[in-house]
C-alpha cells in the first residue's frame, strides 16, 4: 500500500481568494457572511450568504474554454492553479504523467434556469448556446479542468451533498494508496447564487439573523437558528510519496485515514449513530485512537439538529478525551459541496501555522456542545493531527484524519 501525501492546495473561498489571505482571515476570525439584496428582491426567507468576487478568466483562458465554466467552475479553475503552483506541478509534468481528477461538485442551478428561461421565451432550443450543456451537468467542474489541463487519469465528479468535497479526497486517496494512480487533484466546488439556494431557503434551514450577518453561523452556540449558505472552490493535489519524493515536491501533509457511513434514516435530518461511524472508521483506518487527534474540524452547521447530534457522536467516540472542536462555518458558513475540501485545507493552514481558528460566535453552550472542548477565540496550538468531519443530506458522512509533514 502507498502512502498518500499533500503536495499543494489552492482555496478561493468567501474568506479569501488564496492561502495567504485565507491564513489571516482564520487567525483573524473574520466572517465573510453578507446580505444578498436579489434574495431580498426574491422574496427569500433569508437574505444571508457567503460572497465571493467571480473571477474574470478573459484574457487567462481562451473563449473556446472559458464558455463551458459555471460560477463555481470559476472558482474550481482558479483553486487548482493555485494548487499546481504550490505542488510544482506545470504543463509538463502533466503531459507526461497521468494525473486525475476527483471533484466534489452537487448542483449548477443558473445554467438550468437560464436555458429553462430561453425556451418559454423562444419556444425553441437555438438561443441557448453551444456551452449550456456543459455548464450544465453536475460533473460540469471535473469535464471542464480535465480538458483545460490536459489530464489523462481518472475524470470524475463526485456527487455526496455536503460531503462531496471530503468524499473526493477520500476516494483518491484510497485509488493511490492502492496503486491506481500516483497524482489526483482533488477538492470541492460550490455555486453561490440565490438560484442555487431557493429550493434551500424553503426548507426553513437558513439563519434569519440579518441584523449582524457576520453573527448569524453561530455552530454550537445554544442561540443558532440556522446554516448560512456559501461556496468557492477548494484544491488539493493527492499523490504517492513515492511520487512527491521523486521529482522533490513539497510535501505538506499525509492523509492517514478515511471513514465513511450511511445514516439510513431521515433524508434531511442527521442522526447521532452514522457520524459516530464514519469517525470510529476514520480512526480505525489511520491507526490511532481518539487520543492521538490534536484538533478536530467539526462539521457543524449551525443549524439546531445537526449541530447537537454532531456533539454527540463526537462524545461518544472521544468520550472524556477533551480534543479542540472548532467549527470554521462559523466564518465561512456552509460551503455545501466545497465545504469538506475548503476545510482540510483549513485545518493544514492551522496545523503549519501552530493555531486554532475560533468558533467564532460561540456564546453560550447548549446540553451537548458543553461536553466539547470548543474553541472560541484563536488558540496558539501544535497541531500534528487532526480529523475533519463533513455529513450530507441523505445521510452522507465522511472524515478525514491527516498529519502534517
Amino acid at each position: 500500500m502507498n502512502r498518500v501525501v499533500i503536495t499543494g492546495t489552492g482555496i478561493y473561498a468567501t474568506i479569501g481568494k488564496n492561502r495567504e489571505e485565507v491564513t489571516d482571515s482564520l487567525y483573524q476570525g473574520k466572517s465573510g457572511i453578507v446580505i444578498d439584496p436579489k434574495r431580498t428582491e426574491y422574496g427569500f426567507r433569508s437574505a444571508l450568504t457567503g460572497a465571493v468576487e467571480r473571477p474574470n478568466l478573459k484574457g487567462v483562458l481562451p473563449r473556446r474554454e472559458r464558455v463551458g465554466l459555471p460560477e463555481q467552475g470559476a472558482y474550481a479553475y482558479m483553486a487548482t492553479m493555485e494548487a499546481l503552483q504550490n505542488a510544482k506541478i506545470d504543463e509538463d509534468f502533466l503531459a507526461r504523467n497521468e494525473v486525475g481528477i476527483l471533484y466534489g461538485n452537487d448542483s449548477s442551478a443558473v445554467p438550468v434556469v437560464e436555458a429553462t428561461d430561453i425556451i418559454r421565451e423562444k419556444k425553441g432550443t437555438i438561443r441557448i448556446g453551444s456551452g449550456s450543456i456543459f455548464q450544465s451537468m453536475n460533473s460540469t467542474v471535473t469535464m471542464n479542468l480535465s480538458v483545460i489541463l490536459k489530464l489523462k487519469g481518472i475524470n470524475l465528479t463526485v456527487s455526496g451533498a455536503c460531503a462531496s468535497g471530503s468524499h473526493a479526497i477520500g476516494l483518491g486517496y484510497f485509488l493511490i494508496k492502492q496503486g491506481l494512480q500516483n497524482t489526483i487533484i482533488c477538492g470541492g466546488a460550490q455555486e453561490i447564487n440565490a438560484f442555487s439556494m431557493g429550493s434551500f431557503d424553503a426548507l426553513g434551514a437558513f439563519s434569519v439573523r440579518e441584523g449582524e450577518p457576520s453573527k448569524a453561523s453561530r455552530p454550537f452556540d445554544r442561540d443558532r437558528d440556522g446554516l448560512v449558505p456559501s461556496g468557492g472552490g477548494a484544491t488539493v493535489i493527492l499523490e504517492s510519496y513515492e511520487s512527491a519524493k521523486q521529482r522533490g515536491a513539497p510535501i505538506l501533509g499525509e492523509v492517514l485515514g478515511y471513514g465513511f457511513s450511511s445514516n439510513g434514516e431521515h433524508i434531511s435530518i442527521p442522526n447521532v449513530d452514522g457520524p459516530a461511524r464514519s469517525l470510529e472508521m476514520a480512526l480505525r483506518d489511520a491507526h490511532l485512537n481518539p487520543e492521538d487527534i490534536d484538533y478536530l474540524n467539526a462539521h457543524a452547521t449551525s443549524t439546531p439538529v445537526g449541530d447537537a447530534n454532531e456533539a454527540q457522536a463526537i462524545h461518544k467516540v472521544f468520550r472524556d478525551i477533551k480534543v479542540p472542536v472548532s467549527s470554521t462555518k462559523s466564518m465561512t458558513g456552509h460551503e455545501m459541496w466545497m465545504g469538506g475540501a475548503s476545510e482540510i485545507i483549513y485545518s493544514l493552514i492551522m496545523a503549519h501555522n501552530s493555531f486554532i481558528a475560533p468558533n467564532i460566535n460561540f456564546e453560550n453552550p447548549d446540553e451537548y456542545s458543553e461536553k466539547l472542548n470548543i474553541i472560541s477565540e484563536t488558540t496558539e496550538h501544535k497541531i500534528d493531527i487532526f480529523l475533519s468531519n463533513s455529513f450530507g443530506f441523505g445521510g452522507t458522512n465522511s472524515s478525514l484524519v491527516v498529519r502534517k509533514l
